[in-house]
């Protein structure tokens, strides 16, 4: 990873840090993450779809957050266009931690699902060597065999892979001469991300990648009159979004329209505003609901039972009755709670004393329909010891974060993959309520499965 301190400097650069030794993670609930996928992967795709739902579910939210509404006023002029491309891909990360019961038992909560930017694919299919040697080392030969082998750089890549090609083929239809050799895949990246565009090009090397910026768009980039997107001159297949989900990566209008201009494209873009939409709190909370799940999944009660397992409360901040309710409960027992806004990028929840400092401020306010209350789950610590850079060497008490990674291609109605790609684990002091690898919280880890 670079040294965060020294942005501009390519040689700085320090090692991901990591757990010395994988957590132990019951098998039981592991295999339940990863059964449960795919029908995540469903949900999303058809939220992204249902243009009604979207707005009623987001309406409260977007007349009190600025960066939402901006998003959704994006959302519904490119509906008013019409959509330019029917091939849609998914990379979705789901995250959940394990809530202890009363008999030490541990049930599956789900804390989000990441519909844009889902990360460390690529560190993720590298730790489990790291793990198998240490504990080769620590003379754990057993243990060592019991790491579970992960990969989803691959199928990330695959998926990405199967929307080019499909695009490709799209395109072969109108034009004799097309070469999908310099049909490209752009990234639009900030300075942190992972070699998203490396380990593609390792995964399928037929194909070219560019790492470009906002700006690179604004500057190089257009349209034909077929809505082909071309920058730098060259025709983009698919754009996948690694920036773009939080307010300060739009430093300007013109950033703005190079997000327009992409979701106008006839490029297939990875997510699309809709599915960026989807993969919002206000979304997940409204999820909850009863009735709602049943929505989209009509004659499928086995599926709609496998996702309600995993969604933990959720509470609604809306003026009326029900956001009243939810202000009392979360002022009288803060600690029982976490208060999110509508953003991206980990740092963001509330916790304990902060909830009521917030929620005092905004309780007879529409400000507070930013914010969704979540129950705070509790998962039972472990102890490890947590390495990276000029930190001491110590033994910690440890939460750990599962999160599912999965991916999907449609194409008009047809659903032509669907997968569940692998998993990651991270892991942090127990002394920390938020934050994850980026913010120099978490570590990589791996689950030992129990």
């Amino acid at each position: 990873m670079r040294i965060q301190e020294t942005p501009n400097s390519s040689e700085l650069v320090t090692y991901a840090p990591f757990t010395l030794f994988p957590t132990p993670v019951p098998k039981a609930v592991f295999l339940q993450a990863l059964a449960v996928q795919t029908h995540y992967n469903t949900l999303v795709d058809k939220i992204s779809q249902d243009t009604d739902f979207l707005e009623e579910a987001l309406s409260s939210t977007i007349a009190v957050d600025d960066f939402t509404a901006r998003l959704f006023k994006l959302h519904q002029q490119i509906l008013k266009e019409g959509r330019s491309q029917s091939i849609v891909l998914g990379l979705n990360r789901s995250d959940y931690m394990l809530d202890q019961r009363d008999d030490g038992s541990s049930s599956l909560k789900q804390i989000e699902i990441n519909t844009f930017a889902a990360s460390f694919g690529g560190l993720s299919s590298r730790t489990p060597d790291v793990h198998r040697h240490v504990l080769k080392v620590a003379g754990r030969l057993e243990e060592s065999q019991n790491i579970l082998d992960n990969n989803p750089a691959a199928g990330l890549a695959r998926a990405v892979a199967k929307a080019w090609e499909l695009y490709g083929s799209e395109r072969h239809d109108h034009i004799c001469n097309f070469d999908p050799l310099w049909l490209e895949i752009v990234g639009l990246s900030c300075e942190w991300c992972e070699k998203w565009c490396t380990w593609l090009s390792m995964c399928f090397r037929n194909i070219p990648t560019k790492r470009k910026r906002f700006d690179d768009v604004c500057k190089t980039g257009s349209l034909d009159q077929d809505k082909r997107l071309f920058v730098d001159g060259q025709e983009v297949a698919v754009v996948y979004f690694r920036n773009g989900y939080m307010p300060q990566n739009y430093i300007s209008e013109q950033t703005w329209d190079a997000r327009l201009l992409m979701e106008r494209s006839l490029a297939v873009k990875c997510p699309d505003i809709s599915t960026h939409l989807a993969g919002t709190k206000k979304v997940q909370q409204v999820l909850t609901r009863p009735g709602v799940l049943e929505k989209f999944f009509p004659d499928q009660p086995q599926v709609v039972e496998q996702i309600r397992a995993t969604f933990a409360g959720l509470y609604t901040l809306d003026m009326g009755p029900e956001g009243d309710k939810t202000v009392t409960m979360a002022l009288e027992e803060p600690d029982r709670y976490v208060l999110k806004p509508q953003r991206e990028g980990g740092g963001n929840n509330i916790y304990g004393s902060e909830i009521c400092q917030v929620l005092q401020g905004v309780k007879g306010s529409t400000e507070r329909m930013a914010y969704i209350l979540m129950d705070k789950i509790h998962p039972a610590p472990v102890q490890n010891y947590l390495l990276r850079r000029d930190a001491p060497l110590q033994l910690n008490n440890c939460l750990s974060e599962l999160g599912v990674f999965g991916t999907y291609v449609r194409q008009g109605k047809d659903m032509v993959m669907n997968e569940c790609v692998g998993h990651l684990l991270r892991t942090k002091s127990s002394e920390h309520s938020d934050g994850g690898v980026a913010a120099g919280v978490a570590v990589l880890d791996n689950p030992l499965l129990i």
